[in-house]
């Protein structure tokens, strides 16, 4: 029998809950950081909008959203399915092909509760830094802040599962770009 490990999952989005569900699968230790207030990560939509649109000021209020209300998705829902947990018009009160985002936000909380995996994430909880510890055996250790207090926790595994579309990103070394 394979060795239980004390896992980091950072990301509670669709990566994250399925990286969680796997690795408890597989008898692990697991807990999943995430910095907001729910699961899901892009599927959770905020109305609001950034006062710096595209990004160059580095001390405004980053709203996290890259969804708008009207969005659906573009793939069926038999594709945005997991294999053991089917997406389903009957539960989600939409008989059309494409589900939009409040169905998808939905079907992920469904999932997580189904799998327990609320349990093990720690809401509204940023991981600061990660760093590797070699000695003999790689270990990482990865520190956390909630509600202003740090934490520094010993993990054997860490799994990144923050996103790439969570902060709009520019191109700010094309010089005519602040013109804009």
């Amino acid at each position: 029998m394979a060795t239980s490990l004390k896992v980091a999952v950072i990301g509670a989005g669709v990566s994250g809950l399925t990286a969680a569900r796997e690795l408890q699968r597989e008898s692990h230790q697991v807990v999943v950081f995430e910095k907001s207030h729910q699961l899901g990560g892009n599927w959770a939509y905020d109305p609001r909008v950034e006062s710096d649109l595209l990004g160059l000021d580095p001390n405004r209020d980053i709203v996290h959203g890259s969804l708008y209300n009207s969005l659906c998705t573009n793939l069926p829902r038999e594709l945005m399915s997991f294999t053991d947990f089917k997406f389903s018009e009957k539960i989600y009160r939409d008989a059309r092909m494409f589900p939009c985002h409040n169905e998808v936000l939905m079907f992920l909380e469904d999932f997580a509760n189904n799998f327990e995996l609320i349990k093990l994430i720690r809401f509204n909880t940023l991981v600061t830094q990660v760093e590797v510890i070699d000695s003999g055996i790689t270990k990482f250790v990865v520190e956390s802040k909630t509600s202003g207090v740090n934490k520094v926790e010993e993990f054997d595994a860490v799994v990144v599962c923050n996103g790439h579309n969570f902060e709009p990103r520019l191109a700010t070394d094309i010089p005519c770009i602040y013109n804009i």
